[in-house]
């Protein structure tokens, strides 16, 4: 697997969760959770299923709503943070479950990730006149860069359907750097791939922070990639914070080795 290695690129706090609790009914999937991510670093959030991973990434960009706690970013407090605010602020994300649009092409899907950026009117896109075509132009070449970097120009008319899984992937990652993001949240991009495709993706996920200085949130299962690829991981079980730190704190951590082998000590 890639290792990489960019401590000298982050700075300080971007966005912070603190003291978010979440639930569904009786069920409580986020119970007091708190840390910070830092601009440039690519931050893990891993645990076993039903850990609340996911949950913490919908309250992040406002999908879910937390009845406690807030988040904070770029120095602003929400509470709870609304959808559009975190797109139109530079929060972008991919999702577990692949939701694209499978009838529409790789250009197309991609150029939905454009449309907070677009400022013409619906007339002006329909008729492709004044600021509709000027936009267009502009927004299809930043589309075709995010083509090129992702390396997908031979699909790029393919309807994303017919695609294979590994590459359905990658236009989704395609579409959330289309939106030009600050913070970059990613839901299992490897999830389902073979050894080539997650080499891919981690080179792909490095590139991103590193040319771009997109900051990143993952959630991982793949523990080699979680361990080479983050700066820093937080550790969710059961709704709860387990630990938090460096890969090297975590994957020596007995309470981690704990909830992942399910094994407890008295």
């Amino acid at each position: 697997m890639i290792a990489t290695d960019h401590a000298g690129r982050i700075g300080g706090e971007i966005l912070r969760v603190e003291n978010v609790s979440l639930s569904f009914g009786g069920v409580r999937a986020l119970n007091d959770i708190s840390f910070d991510i830092r601009k440039g670093e690519i931050r893990s959030i891993i645990g076993p299923n039903g850990a609340g991973k996911s949950s913490m990434l919908n309250v992040v960009n406002g999908f879910y709503q937390a009845q406690e706690g807030a988040i904070h970013y770029k120095g602003k407090r929400y509470a709870p943070m609304q959808p559009h605010i975190a797109a139109s602020n530079g929060i972008a994300r991919t999702f577990q479950n692949i939701a694209l649009f499978k009838g529409m092409s790789t250009l197309d899907n991609m150029m939905t990730g454009r449309v907070l950026k677009m400022k013409a009117s619906m007339v002006e896109q329909a008729l492709y006149m004044f600021r509709g075509k000027s936009e267009e132009l502009e927004h299809r070449e930043a589309v075709e860069k995010v083509i090129e970097f992702l390396e997908i120009q031979a699909i790029r008319r393919t309807p994303v359907g017919r695609l294979p899984y590994g590459l359905q992937k990658r236009v989704e990652l395609g579409r959330a750097l289309a939106a030009e993001p600050d913070l970059l949240l990613l839901d299992e991009p490897m999830a389902g791939m073979n050894i080539e495709e997650k080499e891919d993706m981690s080179r792909f996920i490095i590139d991103v922070n590193e040319q771009f200085g997109t900051t990143i949130a993952l959630i991982e299962h793949d523990m080699s990639v979680v361990m080479d690829l983050s700066d820093r991981v937080v550790v969710l079980d059961y709704g709860k914070m387990l630990a938090d730190g460096t890969p090297d704190d975590v994957r020596n951590n007995q309470q981690v080795i704990d909830a992942y082998l399910g094994v407890s000590h008295d």
